[in-house]
């Protein structure tokens, strides 16, 4: 029996645009230019985080995250950020009974933004609050002993294969694909994809996925 579902944040929750646009700023190149080798770097199957470092050899995220915050041009994640069906999506979930909660791989300040937002869940937090990362093990363990439930019990929403869905089933967990952002959209015909127990194309979409577990 599903009694608890967890959300991804990047390109499940929140669209990325403004999080690529901000470090295209910051690096002073254009916004084309950071898309264009994210999608690359994607694709070749490496981390999102080495477009930065095709940019600027070298580059240690955690401080210019803080050399960021330092000149102003810190993190921002606002209601703007959220895709449409979000807050009617988590809501609906909420009333059908199950937990709802959100964990993804960002930062301790992402987390701050996110709580801000006053999001309908029970729970909220992020890779850089906890110390560990998708995909690895601890992550999804944690979400277990975070959340209160087992892990055959929690499904976990991601649009990413190898760093949501893919590392989630392996855990124990319950999965759903979710088909939004280019990620969604580069593996939906995948067979990593195809490893998750749902597909969707909306979090609208889930509480009728549910209902017929």
């Amino acid at each position: 029996m599903i009694r608890a579902v967890v959300f991804d944040v990047g390109e499940t929750l929140t669209s990325d645009q403004r999080f690529w646009a901000d470090w295209a700023d910051w690096l002073d190149v254009p916004h084309y230019t950071v898309a264009a080798l994210v999608g690359a770097v994607v694709g070749q199957g490496r981390d999102n985080a080495d477009a930065l470092r095709l940019l600027r050899p070298g580059l240690d995220l955690t401080s210019e995250y803080a050399a960021r915050e330092a000149a102003g041009h810190g993190e921002r994640l606002g209601e703007a950020d959220l895709y449409p069906d979000v807050r009617d999506g988590l809501s609906a979930l909420r009333a059908a009974g199950y937990w709802v909660g959100v964990a993804g791989n960002q930062t301790a300040r992402a987390a701050e933004l996110l709580r801000a937002l006053d999001l309908p869940v029970d729970g909220l937090a992020t890779s850089g609050e906890w110390g560990f990362a998708k995909p690895a093990p601890e992550f999804f363990a944690r979400i277990c002993t975070w959340s209160g439930f087992p892990a055959a019990e929690i499904v976990y929403v991601g649009d990413h294969p190898a760093n949501d869905t893919v590392p989630a089933r392996t855990a124990g967990l319950r999965t759903v694909h979710l088909r939004r952002g280019p990620w969604g959209h580069l593996w939906a015909g995948s067979a990593a994809a195809a490893q998750a127990n749902w597909q969707a194309n909306s979090i609208l979409e889930l509480p009728g996925l549910f209902t017929e577990a």
